[in-house]
């Protein structure tokens, strides 16, 4: 109970490193067959617009060739203006969200204040580079991170590489194995004055391109009513769209690609 830092982190690397993420200890062998043996989170994609900011992501897990799991959940509250998105190794990626869920909780109770923005996404990328040792094992976990700033007015969108280094991105980014795939969707479909519904739009969109070429990217399950997690932040806070609200969305999606498999046209100026 002494005075000391406000991050849950610190705390706990003090009091029971055993608990954190990083000190998972591995059997012997190389990265490529951890990798293969742990189930991966993929695609994740992100977009600002007027009012705020939206994350998706998609619902497959995958181990190897396999599909590990088809409705596994990759976008998390972080906290009431904020969300994480999980790609890379699907188990520490949860430990590491629901660790960081916690680091912000405290930091509010300690201090009586929230973190900034930048001070949530910088907290974020200390608990990343604390995985930097399992991370060149194979065991790499990439978040995007969003949230809106309420001293700028605007959502914002930050990623990360496996040594913690923290970029803001502009507009919208994407993260995972069909991440190409999906910025490419989504340079042809974003613009500065989508509304929510045409931004959730866009997004599904480019999670339904990102799996149109990337195996381990899983699109709209409509045999199973399987849609991606989605999460909308504004000034007001944090929801999550519902499965209903969300299939509608996937639906109209899946049913415009019947006429245009490769998706909507954009304009050419």
């Amino acid at each position: 109970m002494a005075t000391g830092s406000s991050s849950f982190a610190d705390f706990l690397a003090q009091q029971a490193p055993d608990l954190l993420p990083s000190a998972r200890t591995m059997a012997p062998g190389n990265g490529g067959t951890h990798s293969d043996l742990a189930p991966h989170g993929t695609t994740i994609v992100a977009a600002t617009f007027a009012d705020g900011v939206v994350m998706a992501g998609d619902r497959r897990a995958t181990m190897g060739n396999i599909i590990a799991q088809r409705d596994i959940e990759k976008v998390f509250p972080t906290d009431e203006f904020s969300c994480a998105g999980i790609a890379g190794t699907a188990g520490l990626a949860v430990e590491m969200v629901r660790l960081f869920q916690t680091e912000l909780e405290h930091y509010e109770k300690i201090e009586g204040t929230t973190l900034s923005v930048d001070g949530k996404a910088n907290r974020l990328a200390a608990l990343i580079r604390s995985n930097l040792s399992l991370a060149m094992q194979g065991l790499a976990v990439v978040p995007l991170f969003a949230g809106f700033d309420h001293r700028a007015d605007q959502g914002r969108i930050f990623s990360y590489d496996v040594t913690g280094g923290r970029y803001e991105e502009t507009a919208f980014h994407a993260v995972g194995s069909g991440s190409l795939f999906a910025r490419g969707s989504l340079k042809k479909l974003y613009r500065d004055d989508l509304d929510e519904n045409e931004c959730v739009t866009a997004l599904v969109q480019a999670l339904y391109d990102a799996a149109d070429d990337d195996s381990a990217t899983g699109g709209p399950d409509l045999a199973r009513r399987i849609f991606p997690v989605v999460q909308v932040i504004t000034a007001e806070g944090g929801r999550r769209l519902t499965d209903d609200e969300v299939a509608q969305v996937a639906d109209r999606v899946v049913a415009a690609r019947m006429n245009r498999p490769d998706g909507p046209a954009a304009a050419l100026v």
